[in-house]
């Protein structure tokens, strides 16, 4: 959130999401994935006006109804970015989406996955996201690895490109050290904070970068173009009522 403009933590997420799209590309989130579908429309509208959108869970931007084909379709090489919001992310960008504690007598029991873990190995970019950034999310090492962000060596993976976004920074795995480090550090925070909230070492050094800020022209396609398009089309239509655009 910025002194000058009031926006939620849904809306800040979804305009650095919309700047990621690139045009020729096609972008997809599963269900339940309100936050990448509003950035990947409000991406289309002002950046990549030819990207091609998978939402799953949705009638108007499904064009893919059998799930398995979802996944065919990554691993034919014709999905070129996906969402992942991981519950716990670590130092090598591995992710759990399934167990706290022991697998076999869980703390707590999360939701699962249904083929992400193939999606991280077969679409070349990825982002992970969350609408925080705390110690709990981001581990030194997850308690199960739903999704690894590293691969031994012969093993073929097309991910060439992995950056996790949290509403004070972004994040990226460098593909050479194969650990996470910080890329840019949204307006209003520092990047001691954002160590400070992550429980692995971000490796920086100077000065960090600082994510511009959102501008007026990007909320406001959102708040109209964006949000009447996804109630007329029932693309998590309740969600964007309420949380895009009403912020006072």
């Amino acid at each position: 959130m910025t002194a000058e403009l009031q926006m939620s933590v849904e809306e800040l997420l979804a305009v650095f999401i919309a700047r990621e799209m690139r045009d020729f590309e096609t972008c997809a989130c599963g269900a339940q994935s309100f936050i990448p579908a509003a950035g990947m429309l409000l991406g289309r509208e002002l950046y990549a006006p030819n990207m091609e959108i998978i939402i799953r869970g949705t009638r108007h931007y499904n064009p893919i109804m059998n799930p398995r084909d979802f996944h065919f379709l990554a691993q034919r090489g014709k999905m070129d970015l996906f969402f992942i919001g991981a519950i716990e992310i670590d130092k090598h960008a591995n992710f759990n989406l399934h167990v706290i504690g022991d697998r076999d007598a869980p703390q707590v029991l999360m939701p699962g996955q249904y083929g992400t873990g193939l999606l991280y190995y077969a679409v070349p970019r990825i982002i992970m996201f969350r609408t925080a950034h705390t110690k709990r999310i981001f581990v030194e090492r997850v308690h199960y690895i739903s999704g690894a962000g590293t691969s031994p060596e012969g093993i073929f993976r097309r991910t060439r490109e992995v950056k996790i976004l949290t509403p004070i920074a972004w994040l990226k795995l460098n593909q050479k050290s194969r650990v996470v480090e910080l890329e840019s550090v949204h307006p209003g925070h520092t990047a001691q904070e954002v160590q400070g909230n992550t429980g692995f070492d971000l490796n920086i050094q100077g000065p960090a970068s600082t994510t511009p800020a959102p501008t007026e022209e990007e909320l406001h396609t959102l708040r109209t173009v964006v949000k009447s398009g996804m109630i007329e089309t029932a693309t998590y239509s309740d969600i964007a009522r309420t949380r895009i655009g009403n912020t006072a």
